[in-house]
């Protein structure tokens, strides 16, 4: 009876060794991946903040999101350009998609043009900057994912669902009325329609939605911890943000229930105008104001 349990006590030592060495090592890859994704702003303290929104005591924060098309030879443009708002008391996030033509102030340039154009002249600070200006509020943390690394992302979390509205075609892929499963290739796909949609880029700004929202509601599942390597090594490839370690940290332990309830916000009622043979979106006051006021009040400022 005696040899039992001292081979019951060293097995159950050494599973507990092997369970801590597994979370070490779990804990020293994510530290090392957002090492190497961190790229610090120059104004780390957005200038509408008298200071550091402080996630360890659960404040709302916000986000903005660029996906960029980068190609050799070019700056880039950011393609996709969404801000979240995360509210951890409310358990909720705002999700607002910026059209990328809209017509706006470009801070640091002194002129307005599209604000997609804000990464190609001044990268992530100057779009930060762009959108703070545009919606009133302060943007705490900005990530540029490449977006050709959407097929790899879709991939590593097993595919997303969303509720398809319109039937369409794309690039040899068929995309009937209904809820679809799409990987990765499909879903870049699904996202990038936008000249046979009657909604216009609005209409491709609800995919891309879609798909994030997809996405983030699989991260959080028991596959994608499994996979957690894989991720790393896309996220080291294809993004970059000015979220340090420790602020990922809380956030993930923090606001992980926000993500499950996500409210999608619309910047969908101003008019498209030609200005010198180029196509501008401007926004409705109205509406714009009714979209800032209500970004605020989410991040309680």
């Amino acid at each position: 009876m005696r040899k039992v349990v001292k081979w019951i006590a060293i097995v159950g030592l050494v599973l507990c060794s092997i369970g801590l060495i597994a979370t070490y090592k779990v804990y020293y890859d994510i530290k090392s991946t957002a090492q190497e994704i961190y790229v610090p702003i120059q104004e780390e303290i957005s200038t509408k903040r008298t200071e550091a929104v402080d996630v360890a005591t659960k404040e709302p924060f916000s986000a903005l999101i660029l996906g960029v098309d980068e190609r050799e030879g070019d700056e880039g443009r950011s393609d996709t350009m969404i801000v979240l708002t995360v509210n951890p008391t409310l358990q909720t996030t705002r999700m607002l998609s910026i059209p990328r033509d809209t017509y706006t102030e470009i801070v640091g340039k002194g002129f307005k043009d599209k604000i997609n154009h804000a990464y190609a002249f001044g990268g992530m600070e100057m779009s930060m900057k762009s959108v703070e200006n545009l919606l009133d509020i302060p943007i705490d943390y900005v990530a540029q994912v490449n977006m050709e690394s959407f097929v790899d992302i879709v991939d590593i979390v097993g595919g997303i669902a969303v509720n398809n509205t319109l039937e369409f075609d794309y690039e040899g892929e068929a995309f009937p009325i209904g809820e679809l499963n799409l990987d990765g290739e499909k879903a870049l796909k699904y996202v990038r329609m936008r000249y046979d949609d009657p909604a216009g880029d609005f209409g491709r700004q609800n995919r891309q939605k879609q798909v994030i929202q997809g996405v983030l509601q699989e991260v959080i599942s028991v596959n994608t911890v499994l996979n957690y390597q894989s991720i790393f090594k896309t996220l080291e490839e294809n993004v970059q943000m000015n979220v340090m370690f420790d602020d990922l940290r809380n956030i993930q332990k923090n606001y992980a229930s926000s993500f499950k309830h996500i409210e999608q916000l619309y910047l969908n009622n101003g008019a498209g105008t030609m200005m010198n043979g180029i196509y501008y979106y401007v926004p409705n006051d109205r509406e714009l104001q009714e979209v800032q006021k209500t970004l605020q009040e989410h991040l309680e400022i």
